[in-house]
């Protein structure tokens, strides 16, 4: 493998597409915005502390629901289950579309979806700037997990462990 200087200009697609080839599990966020609940699939999720507990996710400046979950207090990262693939493309869509799932409100009135591999309900403790996504650091203030394997995304693509 060639070593790429940091004065080079990175193609997009060929970034993204060698960040591809890291497997990445397939989470959901949720808020309650002032508008209502309001979700977004992000594979960017990942543990940070255990003392304290930490994780973090990044959403995407340029989303519509960006300054919503920018000035969230409370969120919830929902791990979804390889059958869940359906919420992954539904949040992934549209972030206000609950019609037909039953929620339940978490912390902060966060709506927790059922049947995950594991959910974490977090409030916000910092932001940082990550170029054109906002790193949000969350501390887990409750938690459930289960033994369903989890949603995998590869090379752009659904996959499971399997």
């Amino acid at each position: 493998m060639g070593r790429i200087g940091f004065d080079m200009d990175l193609d997009q697609r060929e970034l993204r597409n060698a960040l591809g080839c890291f497997a990445t599990g397939v989470t959901v966020v949720t808020t309650m915005a002032e508008t209502g609940p309001l979700g977004m699939t992000a594979n960017s999720f990942a543990s940070v502390s255990l003392s304290p507990p930490l994780v973090l996710w990044s959403p995407a400046r340029h989303s519509a629901r960006f300054p919503a979950f920018e000035a969230a207090s409370h969120f919830a990262i929902h791990i979804l289950a390889e059958d869940q693939q359906g919420l992954s493309e539904r949040f992934a869509r549209d972030g206000l579309n609950f019609d037909g799932l039953e929620t339940v409100p978490g912390l902060g009135g966060s709506p927790l979806l059922p049947d995950c591999a594991a959910r974490f309900e977090c409030a916000h403790s910092a932001g940082h700037d990550g170029g054109d996504h906002l790193i949000v650091v969350g501390e887990v203030l409750r938690m459930e997990c289960s033994d369903k394997a989890p949603l995998v995304f590869h090379r752009g693509a659904y996959a499971s462990l399997g």
